[in-house]
């Protein structure tokens, strides 16, 4: 049988949601304060996971009768500051970055798409030329380089004169062993 359609539960639920709102938001502002601007900048796949994440157990704390707002507080807390040391080990360990950090791959070399990083990224011409045309590119050969980056997105290095064993920004992005200039 169908359950009722809740449309009010109360002056004391919503004084309690009203409560947890504001505490969530609250913890939120100081999380973001603590931890640091990565928090909310362009994100990689895995602090895009984690705010998602946080996301989700605040609104389970604000909303759920069955989460106890303090075990998603701690719950968030302990999500921020598991960040902040990953992140920081991160930045210390280039083995630690491998595990953790997706590489930026390079998906066209000299108006040249390359197929196999393509596939393995999952990124279509459409996609790839939806960039060109952002950079006002009106041909893949107007671009020395199109990248996906670690946040998702795709940088394009216009033509230019430039090597690509000798473009500084491209040291560490994952491309085809032997690329020809």
């Amino acid at each position: 049988m169908a359950e009722a359609l809740n449309l009010w539960s109360g002056w004391p639920r919503m004084v309690e949601v009203g409560g947890n709102a504001f505490l969530f938001y609250v913890l939120i502002v100081v999380m973001v304060r603590l931890v640091g601007k990565r928090t909310t900048s362009e994100l990689n796949n895995f602090d895009w996971i984690i705010n998602v994440t946080i996301g989700s157990l605040a609104a389970s704390g604000i909303l759920l009768k069955n989460v106890a707002t303090a075990d998603a507080i701690m719950a968030i807390a302990v999500l921020a500051a598991c960040q902040f040391v990953t992140t920081m080990v991160v930045q210390r360990s280039r083995k630690a970055a491998d595990v953790v950090k997706a590489e930026p791959t390079l998906l066209t070399h000299k108006g040249r798409y390359l197929r196999e990083a393509m596939e393995r990224t999952r990124i279509s011409e459409e996609e790839i030329r939806a960039a060109l045309r952002q950079k006002g590119i009106t041909e893949n050969a107007g671009a020395n380089w199109v990248v996906l980056e670690t946040n998702g997105q795709l940088s394009v290095i216009p033509r230019q004169d430039a090597r690509w064993d000798e473009a500084e920004a491209l040291s560490d992005v994952r491309g085809p062993a032997n690329l020809e200039d």
